[in-house]
């Protein structure tokens, strides 16, 4: 399944590798979460109370909307977190 974002520019910066529910993924350093997620899947998440796909809203940390899961429990604002190597998300509904 394409994602919801395309990489157009920055396709020479050093990669970065993460997990999403296990399976090994690679964006590049610098990227925000978000950004690396959304280059993969359709969505973030989904939302706890209709479980509905969620892609972020206000985009610069105001709201809560791009909160992610990572494996260790804490949940971390997709949108302005910038990816670090080897960080491990859970996310239900995606394969990756």
């Amino acid at each position: 399944m394409p994602g919801l974002f395309m990489r157009l520019v920055d396709q020479q910066r050093e990669p970065c590798h993460f997990f999403v529910n296990g399976t090994p993924c690679t964006a590049r350093l610098g990227d925000t979460i978000m950004t690396a997620l959304l280059t993969l899947n359709e969505h973030l998440r989904l939302t706890e109370f209709t479980g509905s796909p969620r892609a972020g809203f206000c985009l610069m940390g105001a709201c809560q909307d791009c909160l992610v899961l990572q494996e260790n429990g804490e949940r971390v604002r997709a949108c302005s977190t910038l990816l670090q190597e080897n960080m491990r998300f859970v996310i239900p509904g995606q394969n990756r």
